[in-house]
């Protein structure tokens, strides 16, 4: 039996797009594009960081960092952000999502300051410096993803939910876009400033003394965005749905919402008093009740996003092949190490703005329109199609004649991720839970996307070197080859359309017709039928 919805919930629910909207959206955007900057921008610096800190006289190359180090940089903010996406998750719905967001946002700006602070200036203290910063870096971003999602689908209203939240996430495009320019900037000054030549004329004066101070700069520039928008989160009210229905105080939340919808909302304590002694809403995480009702839900949100993120971020592997294949990037001895932070900040800014960027928009303008399931259906079948279609013929895309090909492929694989499931996993954990596990959930849903983002970005790293040993980088052993790996790829996200098909669609509905918060309990199993009239288990 349902029971009737508290007004300043049906109110949130039934409003027209309005000023407060935008305003959450930038608020809660401007710390994605933080997050995007912050974990993006240290692989425009690797190279930089090799030929400063491991050059070898005589090498016929420039220094690069060793495997066991780069991996270490690379992904020591992952590690971070894993567990602060469980930790502030959790603190989310304990707290309260307005304190912990402005404590996950403090974090970032002290850390990403500190990352570009040094104890030392040998090699193996500037790189422990380094990665210490960058963990804690990750730890503040990691909250960023639960709160983030949770605060936009609290505030919004059912109508075009879908797309305020994908919007929020859809900031990561233009953070990624921020770094590249930054990097662009910073390099092309310090590059005029300080003429050197290249590597191959003179190894030692190509890396100028002064090109230290570079990549610190692009690092600590994180900071910025991060900080501006402290004050305005700050002065965010507490969702409405976390006050009246975890903090049981009716009257604080109908008061923050009157401001911000502009009306005047009653307070109805004694309905909050009622529900609250009614048998059936105070299961927790680890209770039969949750995994009868969420169980699959949750299985279906983790793996999802795991899936997706082993995909998604083992597109580091191919990108530098890519570049240099086209001639975005030449051989790093023609350069001097600015022109070389110069040339692949100019790629990856190109990447962002063609490819990564229009996916996420495409996905906030058609989420309300086609739905949530059906993006993330249709996004894991492109993607596995055209993994498959670099994969099996991958012999013809090596010619340098067919090589043009084979980026508008692999472009097209990462705009449907964008445009599929990249958007629709964070999406969906901030809308199909109880209020009271919804910080939680999403959290659990983004630390399984951050451990496929390890197993992608390093696991991956490994397994695409050569067979033949003669062939590997330095210092891998020999792995499957980058033809078996996309293979690998092609059938993980195969799989994460079948896994798909756990996750109910939550297009057009409120928050707690979704959770089932508004209905008694009745030990039955309650089914959600979509607009599409898909059946799954509540």
């Amino acid at each position: 039996m349902a029971r009737e919805q508290l007004h300043v919930l049906n109110a949130l629910d039934a409003a027209k797009t309005q000023m407060y909207h935008f305003t959450a959206i930038v608020i809660a955007g401007m710390g994605f594009f933080t997050d995007a900057y912050d974990l993006f921008c240290i692989s425009l610096v690797t190279k930089l960081l090799g030929r400063i800190y491991y050059h070898e006289n005589g090498a016929a190359k420039p220094g690069i960092l060793p495997p066991n180090v780069s991996a270490a940089v690379n992904g020591v903010a992952f590690c971070g952000t894993l567990i602060g996406q469980l930790f502030f998750g959790w603190l989310g719905d304990k707290l309260g999502r307005k304190k912990v967001y402005g404590m996950t946002l403090m974090v970032m700006v002290i850390a990403s300051v500190a990352s570009g602070l040094s104890f030392g200036d040998k090699p193996k203290a500037v790189m422990a410096t380094l990665c210490f910063f960058r963990f804690w870096l990750g730890f503040g971003i990691g909250g960023d993803y639960p709160l983030s999602a949770t605060i936009m689908s609290e505030y919004a209203n059912k109508k075009t939910r879908g797309a305020f939240i994908a919007a929020v996430f859809a900031m990561q495009g233009f953070g990624i876009l921020a770094g590249g320019m930054v990097a662009i900037i910073v390099s092309a000054a310090f590059k005029a400033g300080y003429p050197s030549p290249a590597y191959q004329d003179n190894a030692l004066a190509s890396t100028v003394p002064e090109a230290d101070y570079a990549w610190r700069i692009i690092l600590m520039f994180g900071a910025l965005p991060a900080a501006l928008t402290y004050y305005w989160r700050m002065k965010m009210p507490e969702t409405a749905r976390y006050t009246a229905l975890v903090a049981k105080n009716a009257k604080q939340a109908a008061a923050d919402m009157s401001k911000v919808l502009q009306v005047e909302l009653e307070a109805e304590q004694e309905k909050i008093e009622k529900h609250d002694q009614e048998k059936g809403n105070g299961f927790g995480l680890f209770t039969k009740e949750f995994l009868k009702r969420h169980g699959l839900h949750l299985l279906g949100t983790t793996s999802t996003w795991f899936l997706l993120d082993i995909a998604f971020y083992s597109q580091n592997l191919f990108q530098k092949d890519i570049f240099s294949a086209i001639g975005w990037i030449p051989a790093p001895q023609t350069m001097n190490a600015l022109e070389e932070v110069y040339r692949i900040a100019r790629a990856q800014t190109l990447i962002a703005l063609c490819s990564t960027v229009p996916g996420y928009w495409f996905t906030v303008f058609f989420i309300d329109k086609i739905g949530r399931f059906a993006i993330q259906l249709m996004g894991f079948f492109f993607m596995t199609v055209f993994m498959f279609a670099l994969a099996i013929p991958y012999t013809h895309w090596t010619h340098r004649e067919n090589r043009i090909g084979f980026v508008i492929m692999y472009s097209l694989t990462f705009f449907f991720a964008n445009f599929g499931p990249n958007a629709t996993t964070f999406v969906v954990p901030a809308e199909i839970f109880p209020a009271r596990l919804r910080s939680t959930c999403h959290g659990i849903s983004a630390a399984a996307g951050k451990a496929g983002a390890i197993v992608g970005a390093f696991g991956f790293l490994y397994a695409a070197q050569p067979t033949d040993p003669n062939k590997t980088d330095a210092g891998y052993p020999p792995g499957i080859g980058v033809k078996n790996t996309l293979i690998v790829l092609g059938c993980v996200n195969f799989l994460g359309m079948l896994f798909t098909l756990l996750v109910p669609e939550s297009n057009g509905k409120s928050l707690e017709e979704m959770s089932k918060e508004n209905e008694e309990e009745d030990g039955t199993v309650t089914e959600l039928r979509s607009q599409g009239g898909r059946t799954v288990p509540v």
